[in-house]
């Protein structure tokens, strides 16, 4: 799918508004994403056992909705796909609200996980439709900071709501109003859609298009498609820069992403007994970072190759964890100025990974396996996630709390060993 935009560069119709609608979302589900297994657990009575099978069914069924969606959206329009997500995720938090037993509980799951394969398999395919290609890496950072504010914001919204109410009155409300935050998204998805129907296409070619009911029946075209769809996947992971890159995308998630939200914190509290005040300013200094710092670092990576761009996102987290480790031998101002440098060098690493990761993923899947290139660094990005914070954990609580930055160093080190290989690849 080529990028498409106003004949002078800029974005198309439709995409600040799509990118206003995913800030929208994302702080939605920033309200009650901290608060899901607690909120099962305790408040439904359903203990451990039911906050777990809720995971597990979303976890199962992002799967399986990414490599079904992937095809889909290639064939069609990526944006009907993001819609179909997105309106699976505002059931599936509505039902979570109301939910009183196990099975709307499990159902929830499921109903989120669709959600979430169907969105992340169609977004990247719906951006490069409505941005020219000049300005995509811009796009692509402006996506991940609308996406980690809204949660941010939503995370510290849901903090302050409950603690100026009761929280088993307050919970199932904010669940209904993140269900009621992407409604707006799920609605710019549809009329992304219905735009690019609209638009003027090719004729077809005499005769094309129209089915032979004996010699092309439904069945016989449904089996083709379903050999298409498998043999495209076979074809996107032979290629050597493609399994690179869905290698570094799941150690991004398992060396990074997941150690910020899971490990730091941890090292942070318990192990240079920082308040919980003092974790959350870390957060927000995080989140200030990306906010301020998008455009003017997303300019300067443009004059760098994408590959370059992706080696520095993993370079600034070795240097960002040394920094912590740093701040458990000093105190006073220099912890603080120390943990304000992680968490800067953080968040521009996080943008060099939002500047170049997806462009790549757009030059190396083609237009034609967009949706399946999407879908595949879904399935990467989950591994990763699932895979990170008990590995993160274990590491730190097996090794202390200086050893423990150096061990979050050395893992965004194997982060930059692959991004150096695929660089290689690339050539």
């Amino acid at each position: 799918m080529s990028g498409a935009g106003q004949p002078d560069g800029r974005p198309g119709p439709g995409f600040h508004g799509l990118m206003a609608a995913l800030l929208a979302s994302s702080a939605g589900i920033g309200l009650v994403f901290p608060l899901t297994s607690i909120y099962i657990s305790d408040q439904l009575g359903l203990g451990g056992t039911g906050a777990g099978s809720y995971f597990v069914a979303m976890a199962a069924a992002g799967c399986a909705a990414a490599v079904l969606g992937g095809p889909r959206a290639d064939r069609g329009s990526a944006a009907a796909v993001g819609a179909v997500g997105t309106t699976s995720l505002v059931l599936s938090y509505a039902l979570l609200g109301a939910a009183g037993g196990s099975l709307p509980v499990t159902a929830s799951g499921l109903l989120a996980g669709v959600g979430y394969g169907l969105q992340y398999a169609a977004i990247t395919g719906v951006v490069t439709a409505l941005v020219p290609a000049a300005s995509q890496r811009r796009a692509f950072v402006l996506r991940h900071v609308m996406t980690n504010a809204g949660m941010g914001l939503g995370a510290t919204g849901g903090g302050l709501l409950l603690a100026a109410g009761r929280p088993a009155g307050t919970l199932p409300w904010l669940y209904e109003t993140a269900a009621a935050a992407s409604v707006p998204l799920a609605v710019l998805f549809l009329l992304v859609h219905r735009r690019r129907r609209a638009a003027p296409a090719a004729p077809a070619a005499p005769g094309h298009g129209v089915a032979d009911p004996e010699t092309d029946p439904e069945a016989d075209q449904q089996d083709q498609q379903d050999q298409q769809d498998q043999q495209g996947y076979r074809t996107l992971l032979r290629s050597r820069p493609i399994a690179l890159l869905m290698l570094a995308q799941a150690l991004f998630a398992t060396a990074g992403f997941t150690q910020i939200e899971a490990t730091v914190p941890l090292l942070l509290h318990h192990g240079m007994g920082i308040g919980l005040a003092g974790v959350s300013a870390v957060t927000a200094g995080n989140a200030l970072v990306l906010l301020l710092l998008q455009h003017p670092v997303a300019r300067r990576l443009e004059a760098l190759a994408e590959e370059a761009a992706l080696i520095a996102a993993p370079l600034l987290w070795c240097a960002a964890f040394g920094a912590g480790a740093l701040a458990t031998a000093t105190d006073g101002t220099a912890r603080t100025a120390l943990l304000a440098a992680f968490a800067a060098l953080f968040a521009i690493g996080e943008i060099a990974y939002s500047s170049a990761f997806f462009p790549l993923l757009v030059r190396f899947s083609g237009p034609a396996s967009l949706g399946r290139g999407s879908a595949l660094s879904s399935l990467a990005w989950s591994t990763g996630t699932a895979v990170g914070p008990p590995l993160g954990i274990a590491v730190v609580t097996a090794t202390g709390t200086g050893t423990g930055w150096l061990a979050l160093a050395a893992g965004a080190a194997a982060v930059l060993a692959v991004t150096l290989l695929l660089r290689h690849a690339a050539r």
